[in-house]
């Protein structure tokens, strides 16, 4: 199995930054796809931004100039860095890792999520 340890999250006031980490562990192959989600109360869950498998990043165009994926691949780790924070992005975040894991009979897919970390953005 694979296992998904985010960290980072916490109350900032508006404009500030933080970063959030996601490290995945386990029986881990490899890895195709690593992002980045919230939810807010009373919202559905969105994209806010990832690597797709070719390597490129997506971004939420409400987070587009602000906020950076960057990912570390001998770490199987993947970071956000949010910057110029507003009291919109008040929701959890949770990391979503997609690849193959050992299986049994060989390499088998995989799709986890994180526990989700709380980011609070009020003054």
């Amino acid at each position: 199995q694979v296992q998904l340890v985010e960290s980072g999250g916490g109350l900032v006031q508006p404009g500030g930054s933080l970063r959030l980490s996601c490290a995945a562990s386990g029986s881990i192959v490899s890895i195709n796809i690593m992002g980045w989600y919230r939810q807010a109360p009373g919202k559905e869950r969105e994209l806010v931004a990832a690597f797709t498998s070719g390597g490129s990043t997506n971004y939420a165009d409400s987070v587009k100039g602000r906020f950076t994926i960057s990912r570390d691949n001998a770490k199987n780790t993947v970071y956000l860095q949010m910057n110029s924070l507003k009291p919109e992005d008040t929701a959890v975040y949770y990391c979503n890792v997609d690849g193959f894991r050992r299986g049994i009979f060989g390499p088998t897919t995989f799709n986890s999520w994180g526990q989700g970390t709380q980011v609070t953005v009020s003054s």
